[in-house]
């Protein structure tokens, strides 16, 4: 597979009849991936949910994002393990970030594992700062591990 320049990448709202290519997204990307509900839920609720696709329609990507009371959070940003490195991610940031100003948020909030270290590249590169660390926050094999609290404002 082919992952197309990031100029060809469309980012669009994500649907309910997403949620199967999302998962297969997920489930390959985490050890602790999210279910099927969870993701019908966020839709349910009014969560801000898209896709990154490809010239095919292939999801390539997602996230979703919360926005209340002048804060935006990121529940969940995923690419697909072939499409990495290609500006997917920056993509769907476009998108969130657009969408939380939008709204009138003040900031943008996400959590991220320590080990993640390609994400907290991405965050630091589009500006996000770390303001906080939340202890045990996600299962691990070693048990728990530690969530860095990122920050980036918008106004």
């Amino acid at each position: 597979m082919s992952v197309e320049p990031r100029e060809l990448v469309e980012v669009r709202a994500m649907r309910s009849r997403d949620v199967p290519a999302v998962l297969e997204i997920e489930q390959l990307s985490y050890g602790y991936p999210w279910s099927e509900r969870i993701f019908h839920d966020c839709l349910r609720v009014g969560y801000r949910g898209w896709v990154a696709t490809d010239l095919n329609a292939r999801v390539l990507g997602y996230t979703l994002l919360s926005v209340a009371v002048g804060e935006a959070h990121v529940l969940n940003l995923c690419v697909a393990p072939d499409a990495r490195g290609h500006g997917v991610a920056d993509r769907l940031l476009d998108a969130l970030i657009a969408r939380a100003a939008h709204e009138n948020a003040e900031r943008v909030l996400l959590e991220v594992r320590p080990s993640n270290k390609a994400a907290r590249r991405l965050y630091k590169r589009r500006g996000f700062q770390r303001i906080a660390t939340r202890p045990g926050y996600y299962p691990s094999p070693e048990g728990r591990e530690d969530a860095l609290l990122l920050e980036l404002a918008l106004v």
